[in-house]
């Protein structure tokens, strides 16, 4: 079972989700390209991450509204435990971090982003909840705990 926790303020979120599997096994997941296109709902061949600080990122996500390029840049990058990136877009870029620590074999990870005009707060909000229960389905198919 994943455990959750959200916090709000009106310009950005944390929320604090613990994963049933290894931290090795979440940090692979998250940042391998075969894997990242999967939980991503990326686009087959669209998926490019260079995981270094100053490393650029993009993939083309699938939406039912149809095909959504993204892109951004790796700020910060500590192999195993932090992961901050930005998202382009018009004005400021979106600031995302994502922590991980494990504790008894499960990974606690903890999810922290921005908001930008003109998305609420609970738009985004709803938008990574979608993306980490993504994440969360396809880590269970990583693990074996899901056929």
């Amino acid at each position: 079972m994943t455990e959750e926790n959200v916090r709000t303020t009106d310009t950005a979120f944390t929320i604090t989700r613990t994963f049933p599997a290894p931290l090795a096994t979440v940090w692979d997941t998250w940042t391998r390209p075969e894997h990242f296109q999967q939980w991503f709902h990326a686009k087959p061949g669209t998926v490019e991450l260079d995981l270094r600080t100053g490393g650029p990122w993009r993939a083309v996500m699938q939406t039912p509204g149809g095909e959504m390029p993204m892109s951004g840049v790796y700020r910060e990058v500590i192999d195993g435990e932090k992961l901050v990136w930005t998202v382009d877009t018009p004005g400021d870029p979106v600031v995302m971090t994502a922590t991980f620590t494990e504790r008894d074999g499960r990974t606690v990870a903890v999810y922290h982003q921005t908001v930008v005009a003109p998305f609420t707060c609970d738009q985004a909000v709803a938008g990574a909840t979608g993306l980490l229960d993504s994440f969360g389905k396809y880590l269970k198919t990583v693990t074996g705990t899901q056929p």
